[in-house]
């Protein structure tokens, strides 16, 4: 698995890397420590699975980050740019998720 982090700076509304050292996450364990509690996210994601008869398959889908504790003014700015990263990064699906937790169920997710 391979995850990165994309963030709206809050002073000029541009899209950009959420890190300074934009290496990969390669665990939902990491991927849930780094989400912030009340900061909207988009995830880049690349999540392997495999398929029933054994060869492996590796979608590249967006996830939309939105926790219930974010303000109204940032889930305004990222519900507007949910197309724009979409389209940008090149992903078919975008998941919405609004817990951490959320995560433990990606592959079904990532599955419909």
């Amino acid at each position: 698995m391979q995850a990165l982090l994309v963030k709206i700076t809050p002073d000029s509304q541009t899209i950009v890397v959420d890190d300074t050292d934009p290496k990969p996450l390669t665990s939902i364990e990491e991927l849930t420590e780094e989400l912030p509690d009340n900061i909207p996210r988009f995830v880049l994601l690349s999540y392997p699975i495999e398929l029933s008869d054994g060869r492996k398959k590796y979608p590249y889908v967006l996830l939309y980050y939105r926790p219930a504790t974010s303000g109204q003014t940032n889930n305004m700015a990222y519900a507007g740019a949910v197309e724009l990263v979409r389209n940008e990064a090149g992903v078919n699906k975008v998941i919405e998720i609004e817990d951490p937790e959320d995560l433990e169920e990606i592959e079904e997710k990532i599955r419909d």
